[in-house]
């Protein structure tokens, strides 16, 4: 008992850090259940197109029509209002692209709210379709692929420095150890530090921000949209609903056999 309090204490931690306060709850009713959201602050471009478009009633009556399991589910597309079933739905609109607000603490953990875009071959500004939102499902990643993440981009910075300002001392360092003990452990410190500084001070190091792994061990996300895709808000109540639509079966185009609606979205009365 005692362990799911703590539990449930952690993941509402996770889930409201950094909370805002200066827009409404928004209410994104489905016929798989209701979720709530709130919009972030220093998103400002996106926050605010949306909650335009959710009192104007954009996205009542669209569609969940991307539905990819472990990964997101994206709907809000004018062309699902009323679709057939088997249709190919889901386009954007370029009248609607924002400017990417990038932020390094605004990840893809599981109910994260986002704006979908376009390639970066015709969009290399990364733009987002402001026109469509999707939200993370993920998967839980282990602590260890995490670090692997971090691993595969420093170790090869470390090891540049290493070869270059450590490995054309090995042969005397060799020759010191089996003669002058203390002239070795004073060239190893030296040459120690001299890596660990310059590693120090390398630019192109990658480390994951604070929170994000305690939030992809836990709950779960979609690392590899970090940095790449606009997350202007968070689901705050109503997990469960994402994992309901992601478990339906979907045909070719990823859009599911049984209609995903949106029935409504709308401000939460205050």
């Amino acid at each position: 008992m005692t362990k799911t309090i703590l539990s449930t204490l952690f993941l509402t931690c996770i889930l409201f850090a950094n909370a805002q306060t200066n827009y409404p709850v928004v209410v994104i009713e489905t016929n798989y259940g209701t979720m709530k959201a709130m919009l972030y602050d220093d998103t400002p471009n996106h926050s605010s197109h949306f909650l335009k478009l959710v009192k104007q009633g954009y996205f009542n009556g669209t569609l969940f029509h991307r539905v990819i399991p472990e990964f997101m589910i994206q709907g809000g597309a004018q062309d699902s209002k009323n679709a057939p079933a088997g249709a190919q739905i889901g386009g954007g609109r370029t009248d609607m692209d924002l400017m990417p607000e990038f932020h390094e603490h605004r990840f893809h953990k599981k109910g994260a709210l986002a704006a979908p875009r376009r390639d970066d071959n015709v969009n290399p500004q990364k733009k987002s379709d402001a026109s469509q939102f999707y939200i993370v499902h993920g998967k839980v990643y282990t602590q260890g692929r995490l670090d692997t993440m971090e691993m595969a981009v420093n170790v090869p910075i470390k090891n540049k420095i290493i070869k270059e300002h450590y490995s054309p001392y090995r042969d005397k360092l060799a020759e010191l150890k089996s003669t002058d003990a203390g002239a070795f452990n004073a060239l190893l410190d030296s040459l120690l530090t001299v890596v660990n500084t310059l590693y120090e001070a390398a630019p192109g190091k990658f480390f994951l921000p604070p929170g994000l792994k305690e939030a992809y061990t836990t709950i779960g996300g979609a690392h590899h949209l970090d940095d790449e895709y606009t997350v202007f808000g968070e689901v705050t109540e109503g997990l469960e609903v994402i994992d309901k639509i992601a478990a339906l079966p979907v045909d070719g185009n990823s859009r599911p056999k049984t209609d995903a609606r949106i029935v409504r979205v709308y401000v939460e009365p205050s």
